[in-house]
């Protein structure tokens, strides 16, 4: 009898030690189980820890890097090894392009000056002085056949005697006499001063000389009243000094004296940048404002554009013709320009979404619950949405803010390697 208890008490002894191991083994293996998970940054892998926590570097919520991380998210641990230089995981809000018609304008400044094609110069016709002058100061408005100054000639003194002469002396010689009339009509003379040289058989000392143009008159710079005639603009259009040609003063055959401008004919000359030239076409809508006139709203159209582009200018210029009958508008104020150039469809997204990199462009594309980069080609911005040429479909999905998810101590490479 003792030696059956001490059977069964060995018996129940042996029981109780292998429950004692097999609860030890388990608790070992739930050990090694808890100790094999490890915790990592998805923006810096080289970070490690066995518990959840901030990345030390940047702060991001730590992730676990081995299978169990994708518990409940849907993300494989192969997501998670991705290179961080092309692939992020990030909670940032995910959008859809958005495929829409917009207008589309190009906006630009310039300035207001006078339409060359209104110049014209009033120039000599002979050499001689100026008796007397009847402009007497710049911007005075002239009108077509106004008198604006006598002129002694000696050459047309000259002309005139010997048209006296041939009329007295050889009136049957009408060749002549016609030739005699042509060139004084050639010099400047009326066909009203010369048939009164005619009657009265006096030769005219002090010659009318009268305007052919109407407008306003503009004085020509000191270094050019010795030069021929030009088209050139006024110098000095900010100041009403006193003009350059004065009584008394000798001039030359074919030197110019004035210009004489039309103010109610002005154009816009806008600045464009050399990125829109390509949208550029005659005859857009231009609307075109003026800082310094609030509430002023011009009409126009783009009636010209420059061909070549000005050495050292990074825009080029077009036109707006403008009319100012008023004279409203002042040359050389400062304008701003909105230019119509129609309407473009295609895919747009907010400019947030786009990251430059300097020679590529990119958005982050959601995939597999993680955003990788992909390299897009951009159009044009209009208000706070850019438009997509390459490289962005309609189904997809991209982060709303790229440049959160751009890493500044690395660089970004695209699916070839870019």
């Amino acid at each position: 009898m003792k030696n059956i208890k001490i059977i069964v008490i060995g018996f129940l002894s042996g029981l109780l030690l292998l429950a004692s191991c097999s609860d030890k083994k388990k608790k070992a293996a739930e050990v090694q189980v808890k100790t094999d998970v490890k915790y990592t940054c998805p923006m810096h892998p080289q970070i490690l820890e066995d518990h959840p926590g901030s990345c030390p570097i940047c702060g991001m919520t730590l992730v676990k890097k081995s299978g169990q991380a994708s518990e409940g998210s849907g993300i494989s641990l192969n997501t998670v090894l991705q290179p961080v230089n092309s692939s992020v995981l990030s909670t940032v809000n995910a959008i859809v392009p958005k495929e829409k018609e917009v207008p589309t304008s190009i906006s630009a400044q310039g300035y207001l000056d006078f339409d060359t094609r209104t110049f014209n110069n009033i120039a000599s016709r002979f050499s001689g002085r100026i008796e007397k002058l009847y402009i007497k100061y710049a911007f005075q408005e002239i009108h077509r056949d106004q008198r604006i100054f006598d002129i002694y000639s000696p050459d047309l003194v000259t002309a005139q005697q010997d048209l006296i002469y041939l009329t007295k002396n050889s009136a049957q010689e009408t060749a002549l006499i016609d030739a005699a009339k042509q060139k004084l009509l050639l010099l400047g003379m009326t066909t009203e001063q010369i048939n009164r040289v005619i009657k009265t058989r006096q030769a005219f000392y002090s010659l009318p000389v009268y305007s052919a143009y109407e407008g306003h008159v503009h004085d020509m710079p000191h270094s050019q009243m010795a030069a021929t005639v030009t088209s050139s603009a006024p110098s000095d259009i900010a100041s009403n000094l006193p003009l350059a040609v004065k009584e008394g003063m000798y001039v030359e055959k074919g030197q110019t004296l004035f210009n004489v401008v039309n103010p109610h004919k002005l154009w816009a000359i806008i600045k464009i940048d050399r990125s829109a030239i390509g949208g550029l076409k005659l005859n857009q809508p231009v609307t075109i404002t003026l800082p310094d006139v609030p509430g002023k709203v011009i009409s126009g159209k783009v009636n010209f554009i420059e061909p070549a582009l000005q050495q050292g200018d990074k825009t080029t210029s077009i036109r707006v013709y403008i009319d100012n009958m008023d004279h409203g508008l002042k040359v050389n104020s400062i304008v701003k320009a909105t230019i119509q150039t129609g309407n473009t469809r295609g895919l747009w997204i907010p400019i947030s979404a786009l990251v430059d990199l300097g020679r590529t462009k990119i958005v982050w594309l959601k995939n597999d619950g993680a955003f990788h980069a992909q390299q897009v080609s951009s159009g044009t911005t209009l208000d706070n949405e850019v438009l997509i040429t390459k490289g962005l479909s309609l189904t997809d999905s991209l982060a709303s803010n790229g440049q959160y998810l751009t890493d500044s101590e690395s660089f970004i490479k695209t699916q070839g390697h870019e």
